[in-house]
């Protein structure tokens, strides 16, 4: 079970809010006989009609039962999750590498958390196993679309197996916390990013020099590729912003414009209060 086949169609997903069917009337009679045409598409997504919370409505390519079937291997640390994020492959191909025959020879593919072990792609592994930002980032997202639609009600086991059941918003704040634990110091001073290059880790003048490497080593962090990858990895800055400024119950409240407007006042913002009321 690789990334682009079992976990990115988590990421195609969106909800309309309540109020967008009755601003837009137009949109609802385009959705109805776009269904009433091709109704054998119901069987394989989810219900465009179903209401969720707050009388939102879901587009997505899984329905509840897939979406558990597909976020209880995400969340299992014996395949994609790891302490820093979601790998790029499961890691259960570490015993199990993919093979496949053509040509009378046998191709395979294995779990490799960080530097190819083969020189295809440019050395390149990144989505063999290691961390990858921005792929990250679109699984975070997707989850608080998911959890605006289901609320509360709906809570999956995180990590697989540990017992201990998560709201999705909670999910999504978990993975959050594990990606940016990779850039902050643990309890020994010690940051994941930086690995074994002792300089980083000890000298004073290098210390505290953030990199946004490409992407991450998948068991311990360790920066990887590309040192200064700020247009996917800076992502990080605003998902430590995002679960700053927000709340489950103004996710749940507000929608989208939660990701959008501020708790604190003080920094000029509008507050949660003066922009539900004003609207997007």
């Amino acid at each position: 079970m690789g990334f682009p086949c079992s976990l990115l169609p988590l990421c195609a997903v969106t909800v309309s809010e309540g109020e967008v069917l009755k601003r837009f009337p137009e949109h609802g009679e385009r959705l109805r006989w776009f269904l009433e045409a091709r109704p054998e598409l119901r069987t394989f997504i989810h219900d465009p009609d179903a209401l969720g919370h707050g009388g939102r409505r879901l587009a997505s390519i899984l329905n509840e039962a897939k979406l558990r079937r597909v976020l209880a291997k995400m969340l299992d640390e014996k395949e994609f999750l790891s302490p820093y994020g979601i790998r790029s492959l499961s890691r259960y191909h570490a015993e199990h590498p993919y093979v496949f025959h053509a040509g009378g020879q046998d191709y395979r593919v294995s779990y490799l958390p960080a530097e190819s072990d083969t020189g295809m792609f440019g050395g390149n592994s990144n989505w063999r196993g290691p961390i990858w930002m921005p792929v990250n980032g679109l699984i975070i997202r997707a989850l608080l679309q998911y959890y605006m639609y289901y609320g509360n009600d709906f809570t999956i086991e995180c990590p697989t197996g540990s017992g201990r059941q998560m709201t999705l918003y909670q999910v999504a704040e978990d993975i959050a916390r594990r990606l940016r634990s990779i850039f902050l110091q643990d309890k020994d001073g010690r940051r994941p990013l930086y690995g074994g290059t002792k300089k980083f880790q000890e000298d004073p003048h290098w210390r505290d020099l953030i990199l946004f490497n490409e992407y991450f080593h998948g068991e311990n962090g360790a920066g990887l590729g590309a040192s200064h990858q700020t247009g996917w990895t800076g992502l990080i800055a605003r998902l430590m912003h995002l679960f700053e400024t927000s709340t489950a119950e103004q996710v749940l409240e507000l929608g989208k414009l939660a990701a959008v407007v501020e708790t604190e006042p003080a920094k000029g913002s509008q507050t949660w209060d003066t922009a539900a009321r004003r609207g997007p």
